[in-house]
């Protein structure tokens, strides 16, 4: 079983920890200084390092991927379980355009019954709403 978390991490998030150019970089740091465990889905590295690399910063994630271990980041792979909900999550919310790795970190919440998400997109998470709390948490809080 996985230590208790406090959060789960979104993209969104982990881009504005890493990229010391990024507007939010200080408000993620010391959000991340607040906390001991952070689980982030594993399809979120494939965004994290494709987008990191456009924003030409892709040593931040070798960076990142190499101190992993000493991090508060515990990686979590989705189970079949997660997935069946996250296609339910998706088509309930397709008209909306709910993006992918969003809907992981919700059902990671949901399934390790954390309120708390780290992240800078207010749209999705905002509109979702999970099955063991009545909203999530959103941190950093002011944007």
């Amino acid at each position: 079983m996985m230590p208790e978390a406090d959060a789960v991490v979104d993209t969104s998030f982990a881009i504005a920890l890493l990229n010391t150019r990024d507007a939010y970089h200080q408000k993620a740091v010391d959000t991340y200084a607040r906390c001991k465990r952070l689980l982030l889905p594993q399809p979120a590295l494939t965004e994290l390092a494709f987008l990191l690399e456009r924003r030409s910063v892709n040593l931040a994630f070798v960076a990142f991927l190499e101190r992993l271990g000493a991090s508060y980041f515990e990686v979590v792979e989705l189970s079949a379980a997660d997935l069946a909900r996250v296609a339910e999550v998706l088509r309930q919310y397709a008209d909306t355009r709910i993006d992918f790795v969003d809907v992981c970190v919700m059902v990671l919440a949901e399934r390790f019954e954390l309120e708390t998400v780290l992240t800078l997109d207010r749209r999705d998470f905002s509109l979702f709403r999970p099955r063991h709390c009545a909203a999530f948490t959103l941190l950093p809080e002011v944007l």
